[in-house]
């Protein structure tokens, strides 16, 4: 294929997926800055990588992979937890139907570990199968049911717990 094709192909791919995969990382990691970071990343690895890309049957799922590698192998380094600022939130996103649920849900989801996290927005946002989870996170079934197991474990327990934004505001 040449460049030219190979670029457009790209551009088209990376045009017409960018909103999803921004998504994606933000439910991974709780910052829309840090998810464009991230997403950045990902379209940069999948560049170098188009040629292999364009023949995996299945280039959204190929994708993903590459933006979770990209967020688990952060999450190993200490560069983000350096740059992190927690409790400071300048999202400016549109408002969600039920803006105090969501909060809630977010700030319980940050709490997460980053397999548990990764596990989670997989499965149910993403709407993958255990199998594709596992295949995505570069591990066993079994590691993504006991993750997703302990997330939503520790999730209900925070959410059950915790006082609701509307009930912590005068």
């Amino acid at each position: 294929m040449a460049k030219q094709a190979r670029d457009e192909e790209f551009t088209e791919y990376v045009a017409s997926r960018s909103g999803w995969l921004r998504k994606v990382a933000y439910l991974l990691c709780g910052d829309w800055h840090r998810a464009d970071d991230l997403v950045q990343e990902a379209i940069t690895k999948l560049y170098v990588n188009w040629s292999r890309a364009g023949r995996m049957e299945n280039l959204d799922g190929y994708a993903r992979r590459v933006l979770v590698n990209t967020f688990l192998a952060e999450q190993r380094t200490s560069w983000w937890r350096r740059t992190s600022r927690p409790g400071t939130d300048l999202d400016t996103e549109s408002v969600p139907v039920d803006l105090d649920a969501s909060l809630d849900l977010r700030h319980a989801l940050a709490t997460l570990s980053a397999r548990q996290r990764a596990a989670v927005v997989l499965r149910y946002y993403c709407d993958l199968t255990i199998d594709q989870a596992a295949d995505a996170m570069g591990c066993s079934s079994g590691n993504v049911k006991s993750q997703s197991s302990r997330a939503l474990d520790t999730l209900r327990g925070r959410l059950a717990a915790r006082p609701t934004v509307a009930e912590r505001t005068p």
